[in-house]
């Protein structure tokens, strides 16, 4: 049986908690919940409260904390998605939550055609989406900054990753079946960055690709690449829909 997750400013130091507002109206009248049932509470920043429905009232419930705990997320992971079109953008932001991003940052690049951005409701959407996978915080999302901007604030000792066709292939490198498959490879050839904790910064281009100038930002054409030190790479050989593209790295970057 799925025990619902809410999450809020919630004061969880308390052992009982009176709900109200938005959250009350779910539990009453959209989620049915009945004196006794289990329900958890997040507060955004990592701790989460298990306990139970003491009374329901008129637009209130009563929450019983019985206990919390720290909820520990995967590797801090950011998200550089070029601005698309609003439902794809969102559709980016419920994914890429439920696949454990810590921060998504929205750019503008050079192929961008949409560039404005509801960000009050990318966030409803974040925080709904965490509640529903079962996360203990909400990904930070950010105002829209170019694509040039976005090079300056990453952390060259961070993980820094362009995905683009022209790169190697991106493959989870501790899948046993594929390391069996291809034993001859030079040891750290291939995803390195999914055998540590580091921080890692992902870079998804718009609907038409990153341009020939973009990539060079990246990585210029004499080979030696920048100093926030970042790698490109492929998803595969067919062309993937930006959102596809953005949800499926998230994905393999964080599990």
């Amino acid at each position: 049986m799925k025990i619902h997750r809410f999450i809020d400013n919630f004061d969880l130091s308390k052992k009982e908690l009176e709900i109200s507002d938005d959250i009350a109206y779910q539990i009453i009248k959209v989620l049915k919940f009945e004196v006794g049932e289990k329900i958890e509470l997040g507060d955004g920043k990592g701790t989460v409260g298990f306990g139970k429905v003491k009374s329901i009232g008129k637009g209130t419930v009563l929450v019983g904390i019985e206990r919390i705990e720290k909820v520990e997320e995967n590797k801090k992971t950011t998200l550089f998605c070029a601005v698309l079109k609003k439902e794809n953008f969102e559709l980016v932001v419920q994914k890429a939550t439920e696949c454990g991003v810590s921060k998504i940052v929205p750019i503008i690049t050079s192929r961008t055609i949409k560039t404005g951005l509801n960000l009050g409701r990318l966030q409803k959407i974040a925080k709904e989406a965490s509640e529903q996978s079962g996360r203990g915080t909400v990904p930070e999302i950010l105002e829209p900054i170019s694509f040039e901007k976005s090079l300056k604030i990453v952390d060259k000792n961070n993980l820094n990753i362009l995905f683009d066709i022209s790169g190697e292939l991106f493959y989870k490198k501790h899948c046993a079946g594929w390391r069996a498959e291809h034993s001859n490879l030079p040891a750290g050839k291939y995803a390195r960055f999914l055998e540590d904790n580091s921080p890692q910064n992902l870079f998804i281009g718009p609907e038409g690709g990153w341009t020939e100038e973009e990539i060079k930002k990246v990585y210029p054409s004499s080979g030696v690449a920048r100093d926030a030190d970042f790698k490109i790479y492929s998803l595969g050989n067919l062309t993937l829909r930006a959102e596809t593209a953005a949800i499926v790295a998230t994905y393999l970057s964080t599990n």
